[in-house]
């Protein structure tokens, strides 16, 4: 498959030509299928780092060649055996990376064996949904993640600060009577964990920050050498808790929407730098989960067909540009998770995404491939939609 006359686009920058599928492989010089795609934009496939559900059509459908699965499934992968099965559950047509639990059954006290795991396939250890709250367990499951050089993906938030919290203290909380936690408590987690990763030298990352003072803790972290990271969902960098309004259980999230402040300071984190990954964070929720009181509703939403288009959004309002939407939506997660893709070199894994940058569309989440059409952004007008998506050389999803 030869695809000519578009933009290619990868972390390195952006440039027009051809670009030669051979195989599985980005190659040079065969000879096949030659697709037009003027006009469109060429993308490595999305690295979604942290989904809670498999959905093949849905990611096809986003732009999403593999997906990183949280191990907070039924029952959790805790588990050699649980790992395998999960990691070959959607092939051919989706590769998905399984995290493994840091401690058996996610109860946070525990260790699970990482080193049967990792050969069973686990790219990652997590913490999951949520934060470990003993400080000597987490300093263990840091301590063994960085002998097997795997990465630690950390939930950030005081679990003994939120406690039942669906909300974040402040006028809109207050206004609505929804149980509330205040924002620092998501700092205080990146602090405690921090303070561990300098003891014992392990790679961690933040699966979503969203607070200004927690994103202040990792900008010196970094500058200090720290091997730390962290990821944002766009619900968290285009909404904030006013979202909630008359009590709308889409916007019920996890971490929960934050104030403007937060929001504002959000995206500045994004122009620096000092985000390094754009999820989807999807978490599909049927109305048996979502139309219930917004305090007993389940917390998440389906955001693996939007992650493309909302991360178009941010390039035309020019809070970033294209190569680095490539890095934040493949060759940064690819490296959290130690995997060679998210580029369009020579020999890379023929993983695409062709997206046609100013196609007008609106989101409705009725029309979702997913199990759930549960998303904040149900109605929005939005620019930009992915029409081919190309999984190790084959197509899986063409508009």
């Amino acid at each position: 498959m030869i695809l000519t006359g578009g933009k290619l686009v990868d972390a390195s920058g952006e440039r027009l030509g051809d670009l030669v599928i051979d195989g599985d492989k980005i190659g040079r010089g065969a000879v096949g299928e030659t697709i037009d795609i003027r006009g469109k934009v060429v993308l490595p496939g999305i690295v979604d780092l942290g989904v809670f559900v498999v959905e093949r059509g849905a990611s096809a459908a986003g732009g999403i060649t593999r997906v990183a699965l949280m191990p907070d499934q039924s029952p959790p992968l805790d588990d050699p055996g649980l790992v395998q099965r999960a990691a070959l559950a959607a092939k051919p047509a989706l590769w998905v990376h399984p995290l493994a639990a840091a401690t058996k059954g996610l109860q946070g006290t525990e260790l699970a064996e990482y080193a049967l795991m990792a050969r069973a396939g686990a790219k990652a250890v997590s913490t999951g949904r949520q934060w470990i709250a003993d400080s000597g367990v987490m300093r263990k499951v840091m301590t063994y993640a960085a002998s097997l050089n795997l990465t630690v993906i950390s939930h950030a938030e005081d679990g003994g600060m939120t406690g039942n919290a669906v909300a974040t203290a402040g006028e809109t909380a207050t206004l609505y009577g929804l149980p509330s936690a205040p924002a620092v408590a998501e700092a205080m987690a990146v602090a405690r964990d921090l303070a561990l990763v300098e003891q014992t030298g392990a790679r961690l990352h933040f699966r979503q920050i969203t607070t200004a003072a927690a994103f202040d803790l990792i900008r010196v972290a970094k500058r200090r050498g720290l091997s730390v990271t962290c990821g944002i969902a766009p619900t968290h960098l285009l909404l904030s808790d006013i979202a909630v309004g008359d009590y709308r259980t889409f916007a019920h999230l996890s971490p929960p929407l934050r104030a403007e402040s937060d929001r504002q300071a959000s995206l500045a984190a994004l122009r620096d730098g000092t985000v390094d990954v754009l999820c989807s964070a999807h978490d599909p929720r049927g109305p048996e989960a979502k139309r219930l009181p917004f305090a007993d509703a389940e917390p998440g939403a389906s955001g693996a067909e939007t992650l493309m288009t909302l991360g178009l959004g941010l390039v035309r309002d020019d809070v970033i540009d294209l190569p680095r939407l490539a890095a934040l939506t493949s060759a940064n997660p690819a490296k959290v998770l130690g995997i060679d893709c998210g580029r369009l070199d020579e020999g890379a894994p023929a993983d695409i995404a062709i997206v046609e940058p100013d196609t007008p569309w609106r989101i409705d989440g009725g029309e979702f491939r997913s199990s759930a059409g549960n998303t904040p952004f149900d109605g929005l007008p939005v620019q930009g939609k992915v029409v081919r998506t190309i999984k190790g050389g084959r197509t899986i999803f063409e508009a």
